[in-house]
Formats: C-alpha cells, structure tokens, sequence
C-alpha cells in the first residue's frame, strides 16, 4: 500500500480518528509531568536563579513555531508537486498552532530577557528573525482567507510558505551566523558541553516531547475540521447549481 493512500480525505479522515485521543493523552500526560517536574522540583540556576525555568515553555514553544513553519513547507511541496488537497489542508491547519507557539515563544522569551538583559525586547538577529516569521504567519493565514478560491490560495500560501522559510532557518540559527547578539546558543544540541545540565535537560526533554504530541494533535484535530468544511462547501455548491 502506498503512503500517499492515507493522503486521500477518507483515509486520513479514518487512521486519524482513533490515533488523536491517545496523541492529546500522551500530549497532556507529557505536559503535566515535564512542567510540574521542572517548574517544582528542580533547583534554581547559580545564574539565572528561579528564571531559569522559563525554558520549560520557552525552549519547547520556540523549537515547534520553527518546526512548525518547516512542516507547513513540506505540506505545501507536497501540494505544488503531487496536488494531494489534504496536504494543503494540513499546512493551513498548522498555521494557527504555529503562530501560536510564536506567541509564546516571543513573550516568554520576553519575561526572560528583562531579568537577564535589563530590557523586555532587543533587536537581537534570532528575536528579530522570530518577529519576522510571526509576521509571515499571520500574512499566510490572511492570504487563505482572502481568496476565495481554494486551490488557488492553497498555490500562493504554498509559495509565501517558500519565502517564509528562509526567515523559519534564520530563526533557528541566528546565533550561529551573527557571533554579536544578546540571545544564548542552544539549550540542546549534539555537543554535550552546550546542553543545559542534566537535572534541566532531562524534564526540558518530556515537556519537548509533550509539545511535539500537542502539535500533532491539534494539527491532526484541525485538519479533519478543514475537510469537513471543504466537504460542507462542496455540497452547498452542488446545491445552488442543482
């Protein structure tokens, strides 16, 4: 069986019914034990103090408004080549999530800074690059609802998602093209040396796993709702033209 058979409506519309209960379920149940864990039971940095613990929404929300921009790319290079709708459907369906992990990201971000930096905002190339992809996430939603024709909105959101990208990959790796700017480097990565120490990372890890689920869910949840009005909008179509 091909992959792309789960591209077609009925089949997503099938495979994703049972699956989104238990990904909201593992979503919640990774939430719920990585925030409490890391905002009650681990200690204050020698640094940072109790602000530290700003990364268990901040690190999570940040990584998937980013991912989530990458995903809408992919939907949208699904829908450019083979023209699957559901595809197209998906990317718009994340948008809204992805706008919102933006949010959080930009003001947590905020609330960290202010202690840190001594100011609430700072024209930093990783803040402003985030700034600018919230920017294209909102231009991306308008254009949907400015054209009332799907298929054609779907091809110019696919082709603003494109130019967006740019900004989504300057936003994850600010810090490494400008050595100048106010923003720390990554929380996680490869180098050990450049990882948050173990009593940190190790919670910061579920609540990254409880926002990864949480994102699938509601992507999932979202684009079943944008299939049944594409559905609804079919029908009435057919019964102004009966």
């Amino acid at each position: 069986m091909s992959m792309w058979e789960y591209a077609n409506p009925k089949k997503f519309m099938e495979w994703t019914r049972p699956v989104l209960p238990w990904t909201f379920g593992l979503a919640g149940l990774c939430l719920g034990v990585g925030l409490i864990w890391g905002f009650f039971f681990t200690p204050d940095d020698f640094r940072q103090g109790s602000t530290v613990k700003i990364i268990y929404l901040h690190v999570p929300a940040a990584l998937m408004a980013i991912n989530a921009w990458i995903m809408m790319l992919v939907a949208s290079l699904i829908w450019v080549v083979r023209r699957h709708h559901v595809s197209a459907l998906a990317a718009r369906a994340a948008a809204p999530v992805g706008v919102t992990m933006t949010l959080i990201a930009l003001f947590t971000g905020a609330v960290w800074g202010q202690p840190m930096w001594g100011t609430w905002w700072a024209w930093d190339p990783r803040l402003t690059s985030f700034l600018i992809l919230f920017l294209f996430y909102l231009g991306y939603m308008a254009l949907w609802e400015a054209i009332e024709d799907p298929d054609t909105a779907a091809d110019l959101t696919s082709v603003l998602c494109m130019v967006g990208s740019i900004f989504a990959v300057l936003s994850r790796y600010a810090v490494l093209f400008w050595n100048q700017g106010l923003h720390q480097g990554a929380s996680l990565s490869l180098d050990a040396e450049e990882n948050v120490a173990d009593v940190f990372w190790i919670p910061l890890l579920v609540c990254i796993a409880g926002f990864v689920l949480l994102f699938v869910a509601l992507v999932l949840m979202r684009t079943r709702t944008e299939i049944r009005a594409r559905r609804m909008r079919a029908l009435e179509m057919r019964m102004q033209h009966a």
